[in-house]
């Protein structure tokens, strides 16, 4: 499980002090998906990072009895002058997986061919996400954090992507950001709410959705 215990988080926007999370405290259950909802600019994608590890709170902790992943897809961790190879097996070596055979699922996932080899900063966005993707695939989370993300690529990458993330969710759950009410119902049961600095959970995803809508309708 993940829980946030008196959690807190402002972020500084245009001179301002924006309240991401006030005083929350929540538990996020192993075995339901949840799909997480709020406006546009509430605090979402920092919330995943908050999750996540990558963004610390102000006040409160995040209790992780659990492994979670990054950001699924997210490429902004790459040290650029690294190859790709090198960037994996560095994560291979922070999460404890088996160095090698992270290697090779990477290298035949992301479909890199001999760019694998070259520094990350000389990959296009595309490419990036391609590795990223790969090495969210590779390595086993009991939580997949997902910020509108699924898949990327061309058409038959994306199906692959699609195939490889189901097949992950098979013993694992997600928490989602997506602005796609349709998005969220192929992956999730149940939904959070993010509105004016609160939290509220629902076991039921359409109560969610109808929340979230509510609060839209409202402002």
């Amino acid at each position: 499980m993940i829980r946030l215990e008196n959690a807190t988080k402002f972020v500084r926007m245009k001179g301002v002090n924006k309240t991401i999370i006030n005083d929350v405290s929540m538990t996020i259950p192993r075995g339901r998906s949840i799909g997480l909802l709020g406006r546009n600019g509430a605090g979402k994608s920092t919330l995943l990072q908050i999750i996540a590890g990558t963004l610390d709170l102000d006040k409160g902790r995040v209790v992780r009895k659990a492994k979670v992943s990054w950001p699924l897809g997210f490429a902004g961790s790459f040290q650029g002058n690294l190859s790709g190879e090198q960037n994996v097996r560095f994560v291979a070596r922070i999460y404890g997986v088996d160095t090698e055979e992270l290697v090779d699922y990477v290298a035949e996932f992301s479909e890199l061919g001999e760019f694998f080899r070259a520094p990350v900063r000389t990959y296009s966005s595309g490419m990036k996400a391609r590795l990223a993707f790969g090495v969210s695939m590779g390595v086993k989370f009991d939580y997949y954090l997902v910020d509108e993300i699924t898949a990327v690529g061309d058409t038959n990458f994306k199906r692959k992507s699609q195939r490889a993330f189901k097949e992950r969710l098979s013993d694992s759950d997600v928490v989602m950001v997506s602005h796609s009410p349709s998005t969220l119902r192929d992956y999730c049961e149940a939904g959070v709410v993010l509105e004016d600095g609160s939290l509220t959970y629902y076991d039921k995803l359409e109560e969610a959705i109808a929340a979230h809508e509510g609060n839209l309708k409202r402002r």
